[in-house]
């Protein structure tokens, strides 16, 4: 019998704020990528050295945080085995498909308590207490419950009647997810509103927890919190969330408990083969691709601008970016000088040109605007929108020999467009003249697979936010 009052803290490693996350998230992916494999005894250094370069200001202590907890225990970016760290399977999924919701899709798919991310004597109070669950499989069954029953929940909700009661992280039958709904539509037809409440704490302690694993559902793309309270699914995702849900009762993947954590041995046995297990993704490509329909973006509906296009196959992230620029482009000529607009054309199926759309000029008060312009579209989804006011941000794409060719040729009549597609709206910034702005070191190019680092003063151009999305 589920008891809501048993309450019980059990806490992810502190998290960073949600733009942070996807701030960072590739930048760890680009770093790890970089130095793995290595030494197990120079991966602390070469990590580091790098993540400076990306956050100059920031102090040792700092940057081993970022590497070890966050990239590391946290996200399961890299793993160490033999005495040497390797590049994630997770990692290596994201750098092929730039798809930040579906690397967190996989992240609270497999995310369990306990688990190896915590301190030793932190697993070893859960072992004590018999914790056992996959949260988020739990929230997610519970989430599509309370749909059914057309029985909104609050953050509070869910911190008080799952994330926090033992009962739940026990893992106590298959009853306790109606149990969870009865317990609070019980108490909400009596209007009394459970809180969390540690003795000598205050709300931002008890809270913080739950904000913070919340966080991650919501980087995931499964969940929309409205005004920082009432937590919604994103039905756009329901494959996902269904697919999730249902392993709510599922044993956890990785077994904390056969492990002797008494010993040094055993501890360091565990924390290696956590490492491992963690890092590794199944075959849930499918059911974890993020479309650009589930983050909120609606196809296009002007016929006009949508020519030309057959042969694309609209569910690659690289192709469903052409796309969305190869219909901006038509758009944008159309509107300068009709004529012009059969010079728009994609040609993102042929091999080697070094880009992807070519388009003209097309801008008033220019010598010559019927000039080509070569357009090169990189693309990445993710839950939040970058901010150029951001003085941390700062981004990478890879281009190929080909594409650096072109720039070199084409110079100011060459650009990238890098293209985010986000919550409710597209952000594309426009790098205009990437081979000067090599030569004169605002962005820095690595000769490995030429790959451009950019902050705000590399953007040329921003075009304006679409489909409700705000500029920020």
């Amino acid at each position: 019998m589920y008891d809501h009052t048993k309450q019980f803290r059990c806490e992810l490693i502190r998290g960073k704020s949600q733009r942070e996350i996807d701030n960072m998230l590739p930048t760890y992916a680009n770093i790890i990528n970089e130095v793995c494999p290595c030494k197990a005894s120079e991966f602390p250094r070469r990590f580091d050295e790098k993540l400076k370069e990306y956050l100059p200001h920031l102090h040792s202590k700092t940057l081993a945080n970022h590497r070890t907890e966050t990239a590391g225990k946290l996200f399961g970016m890299y793993f160490e085995k033999n005495d040497i760290i390797y590049i994630s399977e997770r990692t290596s999924k994201f750098l092929e498909d730039h798809d930040q919701p579906a690397f967190f899709k996989d992240f609270c798919f497999k995310m369990q308590f306990p688990n190896g991310m915590s301190k030793i004597q932190t697993i070893q109070e859960h072992i004590d207490h018999n914790i056992n669950i996959r949260p988020y499989s739990f929230i997610l069954k519970v989430m599509l419950l309370a749909e059914e029953a057309h029985l909104p929940l609050t953050k509070k909700d869910i911190g008080y009647y799952i994330l926090n009661a033992l009962d739940v992280l026990q893992g106590k039958g298959n009853a306790i997810p109606d149990e969870v709904i009865a317990q609070i539509a019980k108490d909400k037809a009596a209007s009394m509103e459970r809180k969390i409440k540690t003795p000598g704490k205050g709300a931002s302690y008890d809270y913080q927890h739950i904000n913070e694993q919340l966080n991650y559902l919501e980087l995931a793309n499964l969940i929309i919190i409205e005004n920082d309270y009432t937590v919604h699914l994103n039905n756009n995702e329901k494959i996902a969330i269904e697919f999730i849900a249902k392993h709510y009762n599922a044993k956890p993947m990785f077994d904390v408990y056969s492990f002797d954590l008494s010993t040094k041995t055993g501890r360091q046995k565990f924390e290696i083969q956590w490492g491992i297990e963690f890092a590794h993704v199944g075959d849930r490509d499918n059911i974890f691709k993020t479309s650009t329909i589930a983050l909120g973006i609606p196809a296009p509906t002007d016929e006009e601008t949508v020519l030309d296009t057959e042969g694309l196959d609209k569910t690659q992230i690289g192709e469903e970016g052409e796309r969305y620029v190869y219909n901006y482009e038509k758009k944008r000529v159309k509107e300068f000088n009709k004529r012009l607009i059969s010079k728009v054309v994609y040609l993102g199926k042929i091999q080697g040109l070094g880009y992807d759309i070519q388009s003209v000029v097309a801008l008033p008060l220019v010598q010559n605007p019927e000039f080509a312009k070569y357009i090169e579209v990189k693309t990445t989804k993710r839950v939040t929108a970058p901010d150029l006011n951001d003085v941390n941000w700062e981004d990478t794409v890879y281009i190929t020999k080909n594409e650096m060719d072109a720039a070199c040729q084409h110079r100011e009549y060459y650009s990238i467009y890098r293209v985010y597609f986000c919550r409710k709206g597209v952000v594309v910034y426009i790098i205009d003249n990437v081979y000067d702005k090599k030569e004169n070191s605002v962005i820095r190019v690595t000769p490995t697979t030429f790959r451009i680092d950019f902050s705000s003063n590399a953007v040329s151009e921003t075009i304006p936010a679409a489909n409700g999305a705000k500029n920020v």
